[in-house]
């Protein structure tokens, strides 16, 4: 038998429709439509253009109308979130992540609840636009709006209610929120009503694998079952590959996630204080990660000179970069907050390192030979937290999504880390959400199984570490430059 599968995987620049057919144990995609995700700015807030990805997601499925689809699921991009009214209505365009509406909330939400508190409650990282400092900035500009609302959904739980009708919201990315409470799988209703954030905003949490409802489309694939993978796309990217105890996975593209699968949350004082997260995983796992700026740098980067007429492709910075002969000349933390939403990357980049006593860059192969060195040197950073947070040396580092194609980050991981970097599947995201798919529908009967089959299916690149003892040198100037910046 041959089964037929649809992933709506929409990433922070992009959104894909993939298609899988699973035969014979092997799994096959194509990439049957792409579409831009580019956010919009009405009067000096930013805001995702949802209407407009709504139209291509249907779009796509009128395009797919002649195949004969097993089941239809959707992963997104975390934290970001939609408000519904009493008829079931969208009343404001869900804001974009990026919106500088929560520059210096999560002070004045510390100075009602301590950090310490909320990370004992959530485990989930501190990070100024979690959907807790988002709504807390809601409650605190717009407080009728919030009593005006029924619901709150994320945004791939809005999507979803839009394709079935079915209000619900899906564990993994919800978690992602900072109000999920990971020991007892559920909404941290306390917290909330501490923080005067209205609890009846919040709808049934359901697991990844729920089968949500029949899809509601005029046309052909009325009726396919629609069904909630992980819908946060981390947890979709690591829900395609073998869990392994001496194993990191890394999740590259816009940002970069590096942690671990465990079976039970990490809620430490350690935990808290190295800011991990305890993120939802499927088949009830944890994902022990960290949130890294990612590709971000380099995307920003790309735009900026985009703008001044120098529109160099990836592949061009990528090739300049690595055959770059000033190597180390400047290191930048990935993480530094002026880096998160800056008017014009280059110049943020130019200013850390004069702030840092060093030279700028001076060329576009430069800034990216930065970005990349710098961001090698960031997971090292991590994956030495995490495994003192597990007490578990991590033997190797599993790279996957779009960033797993970058064999020059990936090659300079491996040297900065010293561990082998295993790279591959690209599409690990689709791959997931198709994974769980499959399980729901009963083509696999677990979720080792649908591992294995997208194993078989995808191969991947192995780097080995090379140049080492110069890496070594040359990291505590690293390390010393990401003091200076947070002191």
């Amino acid at each position: 038998m041959t089964s037929h599968y649809l992933a709506f995987d929409l990433g922070a620049e992009s959104g894909r429709a993939i298609h899988a057919q699973l035969k014979s144990g092997i799994l096959e995609i194509r990439e049957a439509e792409r579409f831009a995700n580019e956010p919009v700015t009405v009067r000096g807030s930013l805001h995702w253009d949802i209407l407009r990805l709504w139209s291509e997601i249907q779009g796509a499925l009128n395009r797919l109308s002649h195949v004969k689809l097993d089941s239809i699921g959707v992963d997104t991009w975390g934290v970001d979130y939609a408000l519904l009214g009493e008829r079931g209505e969208l009343i404001e365009n869900p804001y974009h992540y990026r919106d500088s509406r929560t520059a210096g909330v999560m002070e004045r939400v510390f100075r009602r609840v301590s950090r310490k508190e909320i990370y004992a409650i959530t485990g989930i990282q501190f990070l100024p636009f979690n959907t807790l400092y988002q709504l807390y900035a809601a409650n605190e500009s717009r407080p009728t709006l919030l009593k005006t609302a029924r619901c709150l959904l994320t945004i791939p739980d809005l999507l979803n209610y839009w394709l079935t009708g079915r209000i619900a919201c899906e564990y993994t990315n919800a978690t992602t929120t900072q109000f999920v409470d990971p020991a007892t799988r559920s909404w941290a209703v306390g917290l909330l009503s501490d923080l005067n954030i209205p609890i009846g905003l919040l709808t049934p949490l359901i697991e990844p694998g729920s089968a949500l409802g029949p899809l509601d489309h005029p046309g052909p694939l009325n009726g396919v079952p629609v069904v909630a993978p992980a819908c946060h796309d981390t947890g979709s990217a690591v829900a395609a590959v073998t869990a392994n105890a001496k194993s990191a996975f890394l999740s590259s593209g816009t940002w970069s996630l590096l942690g671990t699968e465990l079976q039970e949350p990490m809620l430490t004082d350690r935990a808290c204080a190295l800011n991990f997260t305890n993120e939802g995983g499927v088949c009830r796992t944890v994902r022990l990660l960290k949130n890294i700026a990612g590709l971000w740098l380099l995307q920003s980067c790309r735009s900026s000179w985009a703008a001044s007429g120098k529109d160099i492709s990836y592949d061009e910075l990528l090739d300049a970069a690595n055959n770059e002969k000033d190597t180390f000349r400047s290191l930048i933390d990935p993480d530094y907050p002026g880096f998160l939403r800056p008017d014009d990357m280059p110049s943020e980049i130019a200013a850390y390192c004069a702030k840092t006593e060093q030279p700028a860059p001076e060329t576009p192969p430069a800034f990216t030979r930065t970005i990349l060195e710098s961001l090698a040197f960031k997971y090292r950073e991590v994956l030495e937290s995490l495994e003192d947070l597990t007490g578990t040396r991590m033997e190797e580092i599993r790279i996957i999504g779009g960033g797993s194609k970058n064999r020059v980050l990936n090659q300079l991981t491996a040297n900065a880390t010293g561990r082998t970097v295993v790279a591959g599947p690209a599409e690990a995201t689709a791959l997931g959400n198709i994974a769980m798919q499959m399980l729901a529908t009963g083509a696999v009967s677990s979720l080792r199984e649908a591992r294995g089959v997208i194993e078989r299916s995808f191969p991947v690149e192995r780097f080995d570490p090379i140049e080492t003892d110069q890496w070594n040198r040359h990291y505590t100037r690293f390390k010393h430059y990401c003091e200076v910046v947070h002191a």
